[in-house]
């Protein structure tokens, strides 16, 4: 990020144009200053001057300010590549998408906010300052871009030893510096050609540090201070579906972090820096010789290992174990799970494989029959996450057995057996209850965290004895996640554990109410609020929520919830329907106004929302369960059960096949029932609800 002046700003501000969807945007200057004509907030032509670049390679951004603080990033975006390679054009974000000025994706919306959505990372020691009274920011920040004490923390001490000739333990007055790299070797074993690191890597502060902003994460507090620990301000996503692919590979933009924690190479004790000079930003080594620092380049950087014309594509180490992903348009990222190539795989849970990368007309099949060639079949025989996560994603047979087997295994990377502990929730039987139970005290934090949140099955009053003890976590994401878990059996904790209760929730508020310019936060604060018994309050946060964005469907189903509470059902069949004007297609809406007509014993009309709602939403089996519960209760039992057997092939779900079991031995239909519990039994053989539904 910097300033927009003559020698920053890259791109053809000389009068050039850019046309979409009806507008045409213009790029000039105007009395030394760089100005874009572009459909603003109202969807009018107006000029908006540039206030900073954002970007050097091989795109720069622009952003402008508009009221309230705001700076936002213009989509239509610079291609700073050379004009060979494509580049020196104006191109814009998201170019499958036809957007008008009331998108979530237009360059005026929030989703394209830099107080929120950009500048923790691109600038140091942010502090987003959104005023609630104003509804704008005063975002303030040390330095403009990245600096040093983004990473070592603050830098007077550093300055002082400096000057003072006093380098001491080598910390140089850092706060933190990152010593894992220290004293360290690695020698390779002549039998494999790979290395061992001479000791293992006993902290991971430079892991951490990377992570801030090379994660795929939420942040929930600001000041993080070199040392810290990631989940003292950030939330990271572990591999879920529409993120990363089911072997772990990236899918959507993930930044690095997630992808990396599940390698090899971060198991062996590899760090960032052992590859990238962060400092100048550059490879330590160019080409193979950077994986040659560990691996033999006599056994691997070879015709006879990469199967490729030496210097040609294929014959770099990155090609085949770093595939590379491109984003917004034009900037390609390498994943660094550092995966071996698997059309195998390809074939039969549709993971992609690096091979596709240059040969996707040839097909996978091709891809692997060419490595039996030239390995025999043994390649396909190697452990891989993908078909257990795959399973696990889908509800298909051996899913449960798979995912346990991930969680209970010790050399499984911490993100691995994260991931399949959430994914174990749909699964419930009683080895993947002592599984959670285990992972409550796992050394991991991410891992931890997910186990707490899974906490949510059980009933308020059975929390308490798992939960107390990590209100002492060492990191507040577990903490305060705890914390909320416990509010609605706050009045059965003892007097020991109050004291911790007490400093964990307010550390949640705390992060609720860091910036509430989200929609998202408001919710969240709403739902404390309700939880604490203060309705009025809550009502006044998922209001503000909806006042942000009317077309946030979480914030208008739980104020729905709160009218049905009070006895304002007529409100909350109103608002509801406001909601559905607005968002014809919102399945969560309909579910919920399905439920008000219920209760308004207006049945009929229910089933219709809840047809509706799964149709909107096909894959997703809880609408296709409320739909069959609603038919069943009104006597329509034959359609109901075909309802679940329909949905129950789209998507197998424990409520739709267990259920159809049920309502089948019901009707004397003992086929049928074994039919639909031989389904689940498949998927998860040990829960106990299988013994308890078997046929007569």
């Amino acid at each position: 990020m910097q300033h927009a002046t003559a020698d920053t700003v890259l791109g053809d501000f000389g009068g050039a144009t850019y046309s979409r969807d009806g507008v045409t945007s213009t790029f000039f200057k105007r009395d030394g200053k760089f100005f874009i004509r572009t459909d603003g907030p109202d969807g009018k032509l107006a000029d908006f001057e540039v206030k900073y670049t954002f970007g050097v390679e091989p795109q720069q951004q622009y952003l402008v300010e508009l009221p309230g603080g705001r700076l936002q990033a213009v989509s239509v975006t610079w291609d700073t590549r050379p004009a060979e390679a494509g580049g020196q054009r104006w191109f814009r974000q998201y170019p499958a998408e036809k957007l008008d000025h009331r998108d979530e994706l237009h360059w005026t919306q929030r989703a394209q906010n830099w107080n929120f959505m950009c500048a923790d990372c691109h600038s140091t020691d942010v502090r987003k300052g959104y005023d609630d009274a104003t509804g704008g920011y005063d975002t303030r920040y040390a330095e403009v871009s990245v600096g040093c004490e983004s990473c070592h923390g603050p830098g007077s001490a550093h300055i002082a030893a400096m000057r003072g000739g006093k380098r001491g333990d080598g910390a140089y007055g850092l706060a933190v510096a990152f010593h894992e790299r220290r004293g360290v070797a690695w020698a390779q074993d002549p039998a494999t050609g790979n290395s061992r690191r001479s000791q293992p890597r006993a902290t991971d502060h430079e892991m951490e540090a990377c992570a801030r902003c090379h994660s795929r994460r939420s942040q929930f507090a600001e000041g993080w201070r070199a040392g810290d620990r990631l989940l003292d301000h950030f939330l990271p996503v572990t591999l879920r579906e529409g993120l990363y692919h089911a072997d772990g590979q990236q899918q959507d933009e993930v930044f690095i972090w997630g992808s990396f924690r599940q390698s090899k190479m971060h198991q062996a004790g590899v760090t960032c820096s052992d590859c990238h000079d962060p400092h100048t930003q550059k490879m330590r080594l160019p080409g193979n010789a950077t994986c040659a620092q560990c691996h033999a380049p006599a056994r691997y950087d070879v015709v006879e290992h990469h199967r490729h014309e030496t210097g040609k594509a294929g014959s770099r180490c990155v090609d085949c174990h770093m595939p590379a992903t491109t984003y917004m348009v034009n900037d390609p990222r390498r994943d660094h799970g550092f995966k071996v190539p698997r059309p195998d795989l390809t074939a039969s849970i549709g993971t992609p494989n690096a091979c596709g990368s240059c040969h996707a007309r040839e097909g996978a099949p091709w891809a692997a029959a060419a490595l039996d060639r030239w390995h025999g079949t043994a390649w396909r025989a190697r452990p891989s996450i993908g078909p257990a996560l795959h399973a696990g994603r889908r509800g298909l047979p051996g899913a449960a057995r798979g995912l346990q087997g991930l969680v209970d295994d010790a050399g499984q990377p911490a993100m691995v057996r994260a991931t399949a502990l959430e994914l174990l929730a749909r699964y419930p039987n009683p080895s993947a209850d002592a599984a959670l139970q285990r992972a409550l005290g796992d050394v991991d934090d991410l891992t931890r965290h997910v186990a707490v949140t899974r906490l949510e099955a059980l009933p308020p009053e059975a929390r308490p004895a798992l939960l107390v003890p990590r209100l002492g976590d060492r990191v507040r994401a577990v903490r305060m996640e705890a914390a909320r878990l416990l509010l609605p059996a706050a009045t059965q904790l003892d007097a020991a554990a109050r004291p911790a209760f007490d400093a964990a929730i307010a550390e949640y508020e705390s992060a609720l109410r860091h910036d509430l310019s989200r929609p998202e936060a408001r919710l969240n604060l709403g739902n404390l609020l309700l939880q604490r018994g203060d309705a009025a309050g809550a009502e006044g946060s998922f209001r503000s929520a909806l006042d942000a964005d009317p077309r946030f469907v979480p914030a208008r189903v739980n104020l729905a919830d709160l009218y049905r509470g009070q006895g304002r059902e007529d409100e909350a069949d109103r608002l509801l329907r406001e909601g559905l004007r607005v968002i014809p297609k919102a399945a969560a809406l309909r579910e919920a106004l399905g439920l008000s007509l219920v209760r308004q014993g207006r049945k009929p009309e229910a089933i219709a929302e809840f047809a509706a709602a799964e149709r909107a939403a096909p894959g997703e089996a809880r609408y296709a369960y409320l739909h069959a519960l609603a038919m069943h209760d009104s006597g329509r039992r034959d359609e109901a059960m075909r309802t679940l057997a329909v949905a129950a092939r789209r998507a197998p779900d424990r409520d739709l096949l267990l259920t159809l079991a049920q309502w089948r031995s019901e009707g004397g239909d003992e086929a049928g029932a074994r039919e639909a519990l031989s389904g689940w039994y498949a998927v998860d053989p040990d829960d106990p609800a299988l013994a308890a539904l078997q046929p007569r």
